[in-house]
This record gives structure tokens, C-alpha cells and sequence, in this order.
């Protein structure tokens, strides 16, 4: 490691360090060739109260990594073993001098105006906790839509609606009191998908106020690739979640309810995803195994004729399925052309500014019940 980057690496709790409003605390794996722009973003701010946080959570891209790092001398920068994200933002956390924490994943970046924002809101009502808001999906550069467009949300932010998935909170959209995180007990680093779900709903379960607003001032990356792409593994994730909180909470029967109903249909769901992967793999008697699983659950008629199929003709619905796939596949190709030919590609290069503000025009607000028996199997 360079001098420079030993020196912004030293103890977060130096009595000399100077204490700020906001800590953004980025986590970096395999980010050379995007962290520099997550980086130019948080630098672009209206807001200037800040600190930088970049945790290497043991990367093997690290040498380039502080390549890229050394332009920017005033991020404190902190390294270990790999142990996940959620290790790495609780180092971040930790290491913290803010008021509050501002999380941004190294592959998505701000626009000017997401702190001050931010920090406006929770200063606005000293009850609150965390604040979150919607943002700009884009996918290989190009604007794919809005996360609150897909993604419902209602006010308020409680632990009953965080858990019906009736609000859903984006970690790089969100500012949240340093000291309620920690008094929620952090991230937990056993979980390495939906450890941030875990985490809301413990701190909504704790009575911390949560709001969000429909302001679209974080541009998020969807990848086909990372952690979150795979959505039987994250429903899978999302049900530990559930066992977790059922085990460790102290709910009201009302709320067990709740879980349990989540639990059947997150279940179910995770089985129709199951369907889709036995049936492209000629798996045919696992798929109808899922099917039937799942279509005690949902009723619908594509589901009633999948099981029907895969009864008396699996290898002929196999072949559908997978020309229905590739007319869905040829399909989004050239939605995503047309989509780019519309609105032009967001080129994302090492420059805050070449990001298109103008993709915010119009985009402002208007502002006892049984413990669980069934267990989710991939077999």
C-alpha cells in the first residue's frame, strides 16, 4: 500500500479526526473499473459535509483498486479478508465519524442533489431514523425504468409493510442515523443476499422511523450477474430472513400471521422459479414436483397448464418453453434498442458531469400462530 493510502487507513478514532455530518460508506469487490465514478458522484454533492468510507473487502482486483484510489487522498480507505458485504459496510459503519451513513454500492453513482436531500429530511424531523427514495435503473448504460415503478411503496414505513413487501428499501438511496444502525445490531455478516431487508426490519421491529420520498437522485446498476440477479437464491435468502426474525423477535400473533403468509407465498414463488430452471435442464419429473408445490398456492390458469403439461406431454412443453424464451429474449433486445434510440444511452465514463441531469426532468415528487414446518428444498 502507497503512503497516501496507509495514511487515510489509520484509526477511525483518532482524537484529532474531525467529526461531519455524513459518512458514505462504499464497499468495494472486484471495483477498480467502476468505484471511480461511484467516487466523482459522491465529490459532485451540493452537500459537502461528508467523509468517504471505501472498504476492500479483500478484492482481487486490490493493486488496481489503489491505483484508482489514489486521486482521491481524502477517502479513508480500510482493507481485509474477503467476508462479504455485509462485514464490509459494518467496518464502514464502525469506522463512521457522521451524524449519519449514506451507503452507495461501488457500481452505482448520485446525482448532485441526493445528500442534501437526504440530510434535509432527517434534520426536517429529528424522529427519523433512515430515509430512502427511488432511483434510475439502468442496465449495460442504458435507463431501464424506476425502482418505485416496479417496486411498491406506501407511507407509512413499517415493520408490517417492510415485511408484506409493501415498501422496499434501496441501500444506495438510503441515509440512516449511524447510532440506529448500530443499535439495531448492524448488518449481519452471516447473510450475504438480503442482509439489508434483514436489517430494515430490525430497525423498523425497534420503533425506528423510516420514510421514503419519490425523488429519483441515485442511478443504480442492474446486472445480470451479481448477487441479486439470481431470484430463486434471494428468495431462498428472503426465507431465512423470516426464520430469523420468527426465531428472534418478539412478534405479536398478528405479525406471526403475517410472517407466515410471507413465508407460504416467498415459498411458493421460489418454487415456480424452480419450474422455469428443471424445465430449460429436461428435469422434468423435479419440475413438476415444483409445480404442483407451488400451485397449492397460486391458482392461476399458465400455472394449472404447466402441471397439466408436464403430466402428459413434459418434453413437447419443454420445447415451448424454451421458443417462448427466446421470443421473450428477442423481444427485450429490441424494447432496450428502441429504448436507447429514445432516450440515449447513459454513458457512465470517469466523469461525474457526462452523466445526464437532464434524465431528471419530471421526476420530481408529489410528493399464536405455529412456527414455520416447511422448508424450502432446490431439489
Amino acid at each position: 500500500m502507497t503512503r497516501a493510502l496507509h495514511n487515510i487507513a489509520a484509526d477511525s478514532h483518532n482524537a484529532s479526526a474531525g467529526a461531519v455530518s455524513v459518512s458514505v460508506v462504499i464497499p468495494a469487490y472486484q471495483a477498480a473499473g467502476c468505484v471511480g465514478v461511484a467516487l466523482d458522484s459522491v465529490l459532485a454533492q451540493t452537500f459537502s459535509d461528508y467523509e468517504i468510507v471505501v472498504v476492500n473487502d479483500g478484492s482481487p482486483d486490490t493493486e488496481r483498486l489503489e491505483q484508482v484510489l489514489q486521486p482521491y487522498p481524502g477517502v479513508r480507505y480500510f482493507k481485509q479478508e474477503n467476508r462479504g458485504p455485509s462485514a464490509a459496510r459494518n467496518r464502514g459503519i464502525l469506522a463512521a465519524r457522521g451524524e449519519y451513513v449514506a451507503f452507495l454500492d461501488s457500481d452505482d453513482s448520485w446525482f448532485p442533489q441526493h445528500l442534501s436531500t437526504q440530510v434535509a429530511i432527517l434534520r426536517g424531523n429529528p424522529a427519523l431514523g433512515l430515509v430512502y427514495g427511488d432511483s434510475l435503473l439502468t442496465r449495460n448504460g442504458i435507463r431501464i425504468g424506476r425502482a418505485f415503478a416496479q417496486e411498491e411503496q406506501t407511507q407509512p414505513v413499517t415493520f408490517e409493510a417492510l415485511l408484506q413487501e409493501r415498501c422496499t428499501v434501496s441501500t444506495s438511496t438510503t441515509v440512516a442515523s449511524r447510532q440506529a444502525l448500530i443499535d439495531a445490531g448492524l448488518f449481519d455478516e452471516q447473510m450475504t443476499r438480503c442482509e439489508d431487508f434483514d436489517l430494515w426490519l430490525r430497525m423498523a421491529f425497534r420503533g425506528i422511523s423510516i420514510t421514503h420520498h419519490s425523488q429519483a437522485n441515485v442511478c443504480r446498476t442492474v446486472s445480470s450477474s451479481g448477487l441479486s440477479s439470481d431470484l430463486y437464491a434471494m428468495r431462498c435468502a428472503r426465507i431465512e430472513v423470516y426464520k430469523k426474525v420468527d426465531a428472534l423477535l418478539p412478534l405479536s400473533p398478528g405479525q406471526r400471521r403475517l410472517l407466515a403468509e410471507q413465508y407460504r407465498l416467498t415459498d411458493a414463488a421460489a418454487h415456480l422459479d424452480l419450474v422455469k430452471q428443471f424445465v430449460r435442464a429436461g428435469e422434468f419429473d423435479r419440475a413438476l414436483d415444483s409445480a404442483e408445490r407451488a400451485a397449492t398456492v397460486f391458482h392461476g390458469w399458465k400455472l394449472r397448464l404447466a402441471v397439466l403439461g408436464l403430466h402428459r406431454a413434459p418434453r413437447v412443453l419443454g420445447t415451448y418453453y424454451r421458443a417462448h424464451q427466446q421470443m421473450l429474449a428477442l423481444r427485450n433486445r429490441m424494447r432496450a434498442a428502441q429504448s436507447a434510440r429514445k432516450l440515449g444511452v447513459l454513458h457512465r465514463p470517469p466523469q461525474v458531469s457526462a452523466v445526464p441531469t437532464d434524465l431528471l426532468a419530471g421526476l420530481r415528487s408529489q410528493e399464536v400462530v405455529p412456527r414455520f414446518a416447511v422448508t424450502t428444498s432446490g431439489d
